[in-house]
């Protein structure tokens, strides 16, 4: 009997890529003084990856591929948004980074604060009481 681990790789491909793109979503976002690089710089390897595996011939490959690449192209995305995010508040900004003090000085809503390091207390809550409430 044959063993098919698609499935087991696809999975881990999966949980790896988004995990870490998350992550580089939110640091390269809060670094880059420009976000167009590395858009561009997601976006290529994204495409360079779905190209890889558009040609090679080994399935679990092809699958491992075709998941990182996709991801790329959707960091790509993510890191615009972040972008968004920081600028209403829902992110925290980058006070050392000049596109980030500009948000600060521009955007009544943009702060500092990781507002997700908090404890939740079941209820929305209001930009004043939720730095009050900051685990430190």
């Amino acid at each position: 009997m044959e063993i098919n681990t698609l499935g087991l790789t696809a999975a881990i491909t999966a949980f790896l890529a988004i995990w870490i793109g998350h992550v580089a979503v939110r640091k390269v976002e809060a670094e880059a003084r420009d976000i167009r690089l590395p858009m561009l710089i997601a976006i290529a390897l994204g495409l360079t990856t779905e190209y890889g595996s558009l040609i090679t011939d080994n399935r679990s490959l092809k699958t491992a591929l075709g998941i990182l690449g996709i991801t790329l192209l959707w960091d790509a995305f993510e890191i615009y948004r972040q972008e968004k995010r920081i600028k209403h508040g829902h992110a925290p900004a980058n006070p050392k980074n000049p596109r980030h003090a500009k948000f600060l000085a521009e955007h009544p809503a943009a702060t500092t604060l990781d507002l997700l390091k908090r404890d939740p207390i079941g209820r929305p809550v209001s930009p004043e009481e939720a730095p009050k409430l900051l685990n430190h």
